[in-house]
């Protein structure tokens, strides 16, 4: 079996421990309790698009270990057409769900990651990593199970290496390699879908140096692996998110976060990529951020096609036409097209690793990474403007009091403009859901912070080669170097 359907996907989840926590509460089934069973929902729609002819070549591929189908996001890139695939794929479920799936966005760019990584690695060392991953990916495909991907430790003091901290604990460390594995302890933060997910798939969060080899690691383990401990994070909209009606408008789909406390877990041998090679952690990082940050574009221009619709509901149920805000929508057009065009050029301009891999353009991806953490935003911000106070300052009263027998007529009658009252809340509560309520995906640091893809484009950039092309055409013949910083 390579593709299961929507209810097996529930069912899988069902019958894993209970080990998630929010509210200082345990959740005993992810896929009912209000504060998870959104995120499930809409994670489920990967599994629906696959069994509907309508998206199923979209959201599945064909497996090059098996040549059974597999879902998208457990597949390797392999070639550009891949990456445009995915891209294309991500968009569609923003629009299926109204959100993030990144519970699986996040396991797709780590399983590709390590499978160059270990390759590379064992090239290098001798080690067997890249046929424990292969091993590992086939089964993987065999249950079509969802994967979380978890790179981002607590880090404590920021001006320490991870060896001189105060507290080891704050990366996730080895505390023992046996012989049949090894056991870690520390955490990961800011995880996302995890509780929709089956499996956690653990990258380095950093370059690492030999003094600090104990934090590189990389393994896959089960959600409700024994030792781990997970908290759900809040959200803005936490309270809205949990009521009925159409203060929650996507009843299928919602992001949430968690932090991942590792107490003493032992990962098998078979399930562990990564143990002590410090020298490969920076490539696992910037492996996994290249084609996280090309398909990020999908993802922000499927979000901003919901903020342009949905603002433009909003200004037709108050009776003002689109043409009014022309120039504003077509620069949300512009933006999402920018995001999501930039990923398709970063896969566009990449190439062939040894191990069949294909490596989208760091430059290009980074430089991609660096508009969503802009772009969307102006987005945002434009579709309010379009819908109005309404949508942007939230100012307008429950669905449950729209359905009060007392007053719930009055609020009906003075809502109501060109359309219903409740059809024009409803396309605001939208436009708040998808620019300042939950529907907002982490643009600004969401796979790394701006600052940080800022330093790859500088290193990426070849200033120099651009420096002498115009050298030559200005028909300077003298070398001008970089004076470098004064003294």
């Amino acid at each position: 079996m390579a593709i299961i359907s929507y209810d097996q996907y529930l069912a899988s989840l069902k019958r894993m421990r209970p080990n998630i926590h929010k509210y200082d509460e345990p959740i005993d089934d992810v896929t009912t309790h209000p504060a998870t069973r959104r995120t499930v929902a809409g994670h489920g729609w990967t599994f629906k698009a696959a069994a509907d002819e309508r998206y199923r070549e979209m959201v599945t591929t064909t497996s090059h270990l098996t040549g059974e189908p597999i879902s998208r996001y457990l597949s390797i890139i392999r070639e550009p057409e891949d990456m445009y695939a995915n891209s294309e794929m991500k968009r569609l479920m923003f629009h299926l769900t109204g959100t993030c799936t990144g519970g699986r966005c996040a396991g797709w760019a780590a399983l590709n990651a390590m499978f160059v990584t270990t390759f590379d690695m064992d090239k290098e060392s001798g080690t067997d990593y890249h046929g424990r991953l292969l091993e590992w990916l086939k089964q993987a495909q065999s249950r079509d199970i969802t994967i979380s991907g978890a790179l981002t430790d607590a880090k404590g003091d920021r001006t320490k290496l991870p060896s001189q901290q105060a507290d080891k604990d704050v990366y996730l460390h080895l505390v023992e390699k046996r012989d049949d594995g090894i056991v870690v302890k520390g955490a990961k933060l800011m995880i996302c879908g995890v509780a929709a997910a089956n499996e956690i798939f653990v990258l380095p969060g950093s370059m690492y140096r030999e003094g600090d080899a104990d934090c590189a690691l990389s393994f896959v383990i089960p959600r409700d692996q024994e030792g781990l401990t997970i908290v759900e994070t809040r959200h803005p909209n936490d309270a809205r998110d949990e009521e009925e009606g159409f203060d929650n408008p996507v009843q299928e789909g919602g992001i949430t976060q968690s932090f991942l406390f590792f107490e003493d877990v032992f990962v098998p041998k078979k399930r562990v990529f990564m143990c002590g090679e410090y020298k490969f952690t920076g490539a696992a990082v910037s492996h996994f951020i290249m084609p996280y940050r090309s398909a990020i574009g999908g993802c922000v221009a499927g979000q901003g096609d919901i903020k342009i619709g949905s603002a433009v509901l909003t200004a037709r149920a108050g009776g003002l036409s689109a043409r009014v805000f022309n120039d504003k929508i077509v620069k949300m057009h512009i933006n999402n097209e920018t995001t999501y065009g930039m990923g398709i050029a970063a896969a566009a301009m990449g190439k062939k690793h040894p191990s069949g891999a294909w490596l989208c353009d760091p430059l290009l991806s980074n430089v991609n990474k660096v508009h969503v953490a802009t772009l969307p935003y102006e987005t945002s911000v434009l579709a309010q403007d379009i819908a109005g106070g309404i949508a942007e300052t939230g100012c307008m009263p429950s669905s449950k009091d729209f359905q009060s027998e007392k007053y719930g007529h009055l609020i009906e009658k003075y809502m109501t403009a060109l359309h219903s009252g409740e059809s024009r809340a409803r396309a605001a509560r939208l436009v708040e859901w998808c620019t300042i309520g939950s529907g907002v995906p982490g643009c600004m640091h969401g796979g790394g912070s701006p600052d940080g893809a800022k330093l790859v484009i500088r290193s990426s950039g070849d200033l120099e080669k651009k420096v002498q092309i115009a050298r030559r055409l200005a028909g300077i013949e003298e070398e001008m170097p970089d004076p470098g910083k004064k003294k």
